[in-house]
This record gives structure tokens, sequence and C-alpha cells, in this order.
């Protein structure tokens, strides 16, 4: 690792732990910083998803009904993102399909499940389009696509949104920082961008939309299934 990477590196651990940086040897200061560092991560993320549910709180409610529109009338979900993103987009895809208890369940799928699909597609074609295929392949008009990225940049992503668009695919994107270039596409309905610049704090309050986003989706569907 170069000096100057390996400086960055040690600075962004320091700010996110900086009890292990001390250079106290006293055991009852070092458990406070601890304590200390704990409470400001907590205050920190309740204030970020304060600010997520007052600014797009109606933004929301207004997903959540066209997705339970979509499921009503047969619609399934394909959820992406790539690296930490993938494993919070197949958490989100196992969230609709097995939910807990006695919720119901609903036709989702993550698009980086299946291994063989990505690396043939990453290796014969690139990895820009290893979404966009999929949905290529699998997307109907009325289907739904949700993307996540903490940066809103990843390239195949933005093609992915590209595709469910023409498809006529309801498109939901989850971002961090300012969004990045996935709040410059037209291709996305809805955008939840988490105002933060740390991956940390990103992609817990992201965790969050998607499942307020969950519920917002079965509360809307009680009255499709009573009716």
């Amino acid at each position: 690792m170069a000096p100057e990477r390996s400086r960055a590196h040690t600075d962004e651990m320091a700010a996110l732990y900086p009890f292990l940086y001390s250079e106290t040897s006293d055991l009852d200061a070092v458990l406070e910083q601890v304590r200390r560092s704990t409470v400001d991560k907590a205050n920190e993320i309740v204030e970020l998803r304060d600010t997520v549910l007052e600014r797009d709180g109606a933004k929301l409610a207004a997903c959540a009904e066209e997705m339970a529109a979509s499921f009503a009338a047969g619609g399934r979900l394909l959820a992406f993102g790539n690296g930490g993103s993938s494993t919070d987009a197949q958490d989100l895809a196992s969230l609709f399909l097995s939910p807990a208890g006695a919720a119901r369940p609903l036709p989702a799928f993550g698009l980086t499940n299946d291994i063989a699909v990505v690396t043939a597609l990453s290796n014969d074609i690139g990895f820009d389009v290893v979404f966009a295929r999929q949905i290529a392949a699998f997307g109907r008009a009325g289907d739904i696509a949700v993307g996540l990225s903490t940066s809103g940049n990843s390239a195949n992503l933005l093609r992915a949104f590209d595709e469910a668009g023409r498809r006529g695919m309801v498109t939901v994107g989850i971002a961090g920082y300012d969004g990045g270039k996935m709040s410059e596409l037209d291709s996305i309905e809805y955008l939840f961008v988490v105002p933060s610049p740390s991956v940390h704090r990103i992609q817990e309050a992201q965790t969050t939309v998607y499942h307020a986003l969950w519920e917002l989706t079965l509360a809307a569907l009680e009255p499709v299934s009573e009716g």
C-alpha cells in the first residue's frame, strides 16, 4: 500500500474507531472512548434516518403503492447491487420472498445469486452489462427493478436502470452521498438518497429504507387482497 493511501486508511480508521489509536494506557479512559464512540454512531444513524424520513416519507409511500399494484398484477421484484450493496440486494429480495412470521411472501429475486450467470456475463461480455442483460432476459413491463449503491455511480446499475426503464418496469434506486450519477437518470422513477459521506452509515440507513418499503408495500396490498 502506498504511503499516502496508508495514511489515509489510518486516518479513516482513527475517525471510525478513535479508541484503537488512543495514546492512553488508562483502561477506564479507553472504555469511556468506546462508549462515547458507540453513542455518537448511534445518534448519527438515528439523525440520518430521520432526515431521510422527513425528506422522502411521502415518496416512500407513493413508491410502495406502485410496488403493491405491481405485485397485485403479477409483477416480480429484481434486486441488484455490487459488493456490500449486493448483499443488501440479496437481503432485500429475501425479505420480500421469505419474510419471517405470517407476512405474505412476494416474488423477488437477487440478480447476483446465480454466480454462473454473473461470471459468464462478466467474462464473455463485460461487467457493465451483468445486470442489464439479466433484466433484458427476465424483466417484464410492470415488474420492479431495485438497485442499491453507496456511491450512485456504478456503471452496471446505470445500464440496468436504463434497460428496466425501456421495458416499462417500476424502477427504484437507493443511493448514498449526493446520489451520484443515479440522480441524473431519467430512468429511475423513485430515488432515495442517504446524504452521508460514511459508507457504514449509508448502508445502515439504506437497510431502513428498504425495510420501510417492504412494510408499506405489504400494508398497501392488504386492501387489494381483501377486495
